[in-house]
């Protein structure tokens, strides 16, 4: 099964907000399997009008969060042999980190291994979804040519990373663009290469997520340089009172263009 009829098997909404280069997913944390901090971050989502959710690999994580939220489901891992379960529970699409959790304890995933892994998931799952991320720690003439081999190797989606290697050392906005920057030019130099390895085939390249370390600030900058999407999970999942987790979800939504009043909150 190609990239793209893989792409249409996902909800019309969530293709929707790809192709109109708007997509706002909320992540719970890869290694982030308490109930209660889910819930709580998947109800926020599905409030403020996010339109994916993504959360550890875990079948139960996925009802919980279907069911709070009322949005499709993105599992991530970085072992292919967790995402059949959470398939089965309800999950639309895997994703193969990203790997913001590892650093700390030194764990750094090399071009090789990454690559490793898009292959052994595609061929356990030939027919989902499945976006990988590619390492910040790489330089950016490496990133770019992973994400055209991980594209080649089965990718849906690329996912770019780098919150937790800026350095911001400004206050206010200057300070959250700073934040940003890494996954920034990832997103402007991948969505690139990604078009110019696409140019001599019909139909468009594989779409580029932005995320790690963006803010209402800077994912309009994101889509601007490339994405079709954002990816946010410390703007909200650091926050404990639900009522400011969901402004903080309708503040990125409108930062992507979508005015509060066009949300509909079921």
């Amino acid at each position: 099964m190609v990239a793209k009829s893989r792409l249409e098997q996902l909800p019309s909404a969530l293709q929707a907000a790809l192709a109109d280069r708007r997509l706002l997913k909320v992540i719970a944390g890869l290694t982030n399997f308490d109930a209660a901090s889910v819930e709580r971050i998947c109800r926020a989502a599905g409030l403020g009008g996010a339109d994916l959710i993504d959360v550890a690999c875990d079948p139960e994580l996925v009802q919980l969060a279907a069911a709070v939220s009322g949005l499709p489901i993105c599992v991530s891992a970085v072992e292919p042999e967790l995402f059949a379960a959470a398939v089965a529970a309800g999950a639309a699409m895997v994703e193969i980190g990203n790997y913001d959790a590892f650093y700390p304890l030194g764990r750094i995933f090399d071009a090789a291994e990454v690559l490793e892994l898009t292959r052994r998931t595609r061929e356990l799952l030939p027919e989902v979804v499945l976006s990988v991320t590619v390492p910040h720690v790489l330089p950016l003439d490496q990133q770019e040519q992973l994400a055209v081999d991980l594209v080649a190797a089965g990718a849906d989606i690329i996912q770019t990373e780098g919150g937790t290697s800026a350095k911001p050392f400004s206050a206010g906005s200057l300070g959250l663009i700073e934040k940003a920057a890494p996954t920034l030019a990832a997103a402007h130099s991948i969505s690139r290469a990604l078009a110019a390895a696409d140019s001599v085939e019909a139909g468009s390249a594989a779409p580029v997520l932005c995320a790690s370390g963006l803010s209402a600030v800077t994912v309009p900058m994101a889509i601007a340089a490339g994405a079709a999407g954002v990816g946010v999970g410390s703007a909200i999942n650091k926050l404990n009172d639900p009522l400011a987790m969901v402004a903080v979800v309708r503040g990125l939504r409108e930062a992507l263009g979508i005015p509060a009043g066009a949300i509909v909150v079921g």
